[in-house]
């Protein structure tokens, strides 16, 4: 077997050097404390530098944690807590709507599975968890979508939005109106946007101080999501909904 690859090793050493203390040392303490050339502690640190793991003061010149590194760990975090007080409440969803759950959070301008319940049936079915959807086009994405106005933005400012069917919103008028409707509702819903046959219904999760911290919806046959007239059917709404309370209540958001 191959053995530790030392340049890593040194990098994590520094990592956990800036996590300590103060924060905050220059390139001749980080290369004392680790025994190491002045040189090969600055190609480590330009390298995690360069990929936004550590940030360099130009006051001071001192290295510190960047904010990448902060970044991915609070979303780790985020990410596992709301899966674990969502899973009870996701096979809850599943047996009472006989379709098939997933949760979703924001993730470079798309939506990240992060949990999914396969339909209480014999049929087969792909796992989800991993993979990205897109926020228009989707009921968990729409949910995101209405309450993040940074991402909204950045998606209206596109010259044009991606069409995966002929009922995909693709004008950033519609796209708009149907985000304020779904503030006012609570709840978004799609049917044959992103794939043919199916539809979907989601609401938010929220946090602590009503933050939407992801969204949990339900996914299935368009024919048994929605009526004639491609509406969701509105017990499907209302188990969706309480769902989605129910975690929002379980990570404190108190309100919901």
């Amino acid at each position: 077997m191959p053995g530790p690859v030392q340049s890593i090793e040194r990098a994590a050493a520094i990592l956990r050097l800036l996590a300590r203390g103060s924060g905050r040392h220059s390139l001749g303490e980080i290369a004392g404390s680790l025994g190491l050339a002045r040189g090969t502690a600055h190609g480590i640190l330009r390298t995690l530098q360069g990929v936004g793991f550590v940030e360099q003061d130009e006051a001071t010149g001192k290295y510190q944690l960047g904010a990448a590194l902060l970044h991915l760990g609070t979303s780790y975090l985020d990410v596992n807590e709301l899966r674990s007080r969502a899973i009870n409440w996701a096979d809850a969803l599943a047996a009472r709507s006989g379709e098939a759950v997933r949760i979703g959070t924001l993730l470079d301008g798309q939506v990240l599975v992060v949990h999914h319940v396969f339909r209480p049936d014999d049929t087969l079915q792909a796992l989800d968890v991993g993979t990205l959807v897109p926020l228009h086009a989707t009921a968990l994405g729409k949910v995101l979508l209405a309450y993040d106005t940074t991402v909204t933005a950045e998606l209206l400012a596109m010259p044009e939005l991606t069409a995966y069917s002929r009922h995909t919103i693709t004008s950033s008028r519609v796209l708009t109106r149907t985000l304020k409707e779904i503030r006012e509702g609570g709840w978004a819903a799609e049917a044959e946007e992103f794939t043919v046959g199916e539809a979907g219904v989601a609401a938010p999760i929220r946090g602590h101080g009503g933050l939407v911290v992801g969204a949990i919806g339900i996914s299935g046959a368009v024919e048994r999501i929605c009526d004639v007239r491609g509406r969701p059917q509105p017990k499907l709404v209302t188990f969706v909904r309480d769902a989605a309370r129910a975690v929002s209540r379980d990570l404190g958001a108190s309100r919901w």
